[in-house]
């Protein structure tokens, strides 16, 4: 009897091994099978399943940029009248295009007509004292006339010279033309006229005010030396350099691409660790205007790299995989890295050497459908 009831235990505790031992490899399998995507001949046609070799190419890596137009010191012309005056007309609003030689606008005061006359009057007067003078320097050669007299004559004559000068320049300053001055033309307004071609960017007086010399009456721009200030982070510095080539667009229309090359790299690093780097655009563009937002992309130095076509790759839970075949009908799913998109494929970084191995090209997509609906039910 008591050898009867250790056979059965035996026997018990042999049964009871081999469903443990069944249920782990069950469990085993289910667990190294979560990756795995098994689809028959039907499913495989449908989802227009295609294998392929990855691909070695010559990728290049873009760094994007962002910035906005700028406008040269040398483009942009502050108008101010150098002796004050009313502004008797312009026409000028923001925006009107204007040409050199143009004029902005008429400015009116008395001072002008002072200014005319005093010259008048001293030009007059030096003709006097120029004869003077040399009435007296004759004289003096000869004893006629003492050396006080003669000094005080020449002194007189080179005080007025001075003064004319200075009245010239003036003149000259204020925008009359001294040489053409005479009585019968003396004018109480004078003219502003466009030092560039360009628009008008300000208009900061009106009719009948009277503007100070220090007070800017218009502000010019000329748009055809526009630049392109874009921001770059200190660590990216070391991967551009002047006369790199540079694609930029704006959100409006981004795929109207403006070519600029990069003329200027600033050596000052902003609290927020950028730097300023200037481009100049290839042609100017009348639709791009100072102060407008752009994005650019510098192309950098091209490698050769394992490649994958986009539509190889699928993500999962913020990570990249592709698959690969694992028989007739099944796919395996790998976690990979991706590095530079470019011209519809993707850089591969993966620990395996994938240079020989076949990977799902297209239809990545329902295999991933088809392995997480699995996985769910």
């Amino acid at each position: 009897m008591m050898k009867y009831l250790i056979y059965s235990l035996l026997i018990l505790l042999s049964s009871s091994c081999s469903k443990k031992a069944e249920n782990e490899k069950i469990t085993t399998e289910k667990s190294t099978d979560s990756n795995v995507a098994s689809l028959n001949e039907k499913q495989i046609e449908n989802a227009g399943i295609k294998t392929a070799l990855p691909e070695k190419k010559q990728i290049s890596s873009v760094l994007k940029l962002n910035g906005k137009i700028d406008v040269p010191p040398q483009n942009i012309v502050s108008i101010s009248v150098p002796l004050g005056g009313y502004l008797k007309t312009t026409k000028l609003l923001p925006g009107t295009r204007v040409k050199k030689g143009e004029v902005l606008a008429v400015m009116e005061d008395q001072q002008y007509i002072q200014l005319q006359q005093d010259y008048l009057t001293g030009k007059a007067r030096i003709v006097f004292l120029e004869n003077d003078y040399l009435r007296q320097k004759d004289l003096n050669k000869s004893k006629s006339s003492s050396d006080k007299t003669f000094q005080q004559a020449e002194s007189d004559y080179q005080s007025q010279q001075v003064m004319m000068k200075a009245l010239h320049e003036k003149l000259k300053l204020a925008g009359i033309n001294p040489d053409h001055l005479t009585k019968d033309n003396i004018t109480r307004s004078i003219s502003i006229y466009s030092p560039i071609n360009g628009y008008v960017s300000k208009v900061n007086v009106n009719i009948g005010r009277y503007v100070s010399p220090t007070e800017v009456l218009f502000e010019l721009i000329n748009p055809t030396d526009i630049h392109l200030a874009l921001k770059v982070f200190e660590k990216d510095l070391d991967k551009i350099k002047i006369g790199q080539k540079i694609l930029a667009y704006t959100n409006n229309m981004p795929d109207k691409k403006y070519q600029c090359e990069i003329i200027l790299i600033s050596k000052d690093l902003s609290p927020e660790r950028t730097a300023e780097v200037h481009s100049h655009f290839g042609s100017y563009e009348p639709e791009l205007l100072p102060g407008m937002f752009m994005n650019a992309d510098i192309q950098l130095n091209s490698r050769s790299v394992l490649v994958l076509p986009d539509d190889a790759i699928v993500t999962y839970d913020d990570k990249q995989y592709i698959f690969f075949p694992k028989g007739k009908s099944s796919f395996e799913m790998k976690q990979v890295r991706t590095g530079t998109s470019e011209s519809g494929f993707t850089e591969i970084i993966s620990k395996e050497k994938l240079d020989n191995q076949l990977c799902v090209v297209n239809g990545a997509y329902s295999l991933l459908m088809s392995l997480k609906n699995k996985s769910e039910e």
